[in-house]
């Protein structure tokens, strides 16, 4: 018979067997991004990290509610579009218009796969033309550090009671598929805008066009991120933000302490992002969630951002 010694060792051995082999059966799951459209309204409910957005046009796939909302433009107009990016991948933007039916959206771009990356690179219509309005819009390969706002231009000979702004977004390092979608319903009705006017497009209350100078400290980015378009309507639980108040203190004392404590109050303050981030997730769940979608984003993007410029 086996001693006790002998059967704990096989036992130990035969969990760790069975551990590496379901490692090999269900492998990490690869990191997906995501993208919350925060203006023009959407057309559908969004949760915490932009979904449905998966199946196309529109993100068609259900699990939300239609909001009924549609935004009002004019013929010709400069409109501001803000997304909020949860989940980062390398890639960029493309904006779209149908008139009459979602299925005038034109079909998602050519994917050329690259060695190991089957989203490698996508085809871009450079000049575009309509129904596409703008694409390879912000091209990026790192995190935002924050909700990003961009425009477009609303072509001037085109009216609608109810059209659709699509946005998409292609992602390469990413397994297929390589595109997720958000609409807004627009009308574009009245006069229109002269192409030569100087007259300023309409931006979401603090929002930013992405020809801004970006804030230099950590203080700026999160104070921007409560105080912008996306977090605007909300009221930010004082938990939350009393932890996004007294992250950036730490760290502009950490400008001024020995390394040992420098260290030590950097390690404090990231410590209080994450919890900051975590928090404001939870405040989106449930059947009241305390805070939008589009805040979440917000806020999450620049707790992360801030976590990763801190050394």
């Amino acid at each position: 018979m086996l001693g006790f010694e002998a059967i704990r060792t096989t036992r130990r051995r035969l969990r760790a067997a069975f551990l590496v082999g379901m490692a090999a059966v269900f492998p990490p799951a690869l990191a997906h991004g995501h993208f919350i459209l925060v203006a023009p309204d959407s057309w559908m409910s969004q949760d915490s990290v932009g979904l449905p957005e998966k199946l196309g046009p529109c993100g068609n796939e259900g699990g939300g509610t239609p909001t009924g909302k549609v935004t009002a433009f004019h013929p010709g107009q400069t409109i501001a579009v803000t997304i909020g990016e949860v989940i980062t991948h390398p890639g960029h933007y493309r904006v779209a218009l149908s008139v009459s039916d979602r299925r005038e959206l034109p079909a998602e771009p050519t994917v050329t796969p690259d060695t190991g990356d089957p989203c490698g690179r996508a085809a871009i219509e450079d000049p575009p033309t309509f129904p596409i309005l703008a694409d390879n819009v912000l091209p990026h390969t790192d995190p935002f550090a924050g909700p990003q706002t961009f425009t477009v231009t609303l072509p001037a000979d085109v009216t609608c009671r109810k059209c659709t702004l699509q946005v998409l977004e292609f992602m390469s390092n990413h397994p297929a598929p390589c595109f997720y979608h958000h609409c807004a319903d627009i009308s574009i009705q009245g006069t229109p805008v002269a192409t030569t006017s100087t007259t300023s497009p309409i931006l979401p209350p603090g929002g930013t066009t992405t020809t801004t100078v970006p804030c230099p400290t950590p203080r700026c980015s999160l104070e921007a991120a409560v105080q912008g378009a996306a977090c605007g309507p909300d009221t930010i639980p004082a938990a939350i933000k009393q932890k996004l108040a007294r992250a950036p203190e730490l760290l502009d004392e950490s400008l001024t302490s020995p390394p040992a404590k420098a260290r030590s109050l950097r390690k404090k303050a990231k410590h209080l992002l994450t919890r900051a981030g975590a928090a404001a997730l939870r405040a989106s769940r449930g059947r009241k969630p305390k805070l939008s979608a589009g805040c979440v984003a917000s806020i999450k993007q620049t707790t992360s951002s801030t976590r990763s410029s801190t050394s």
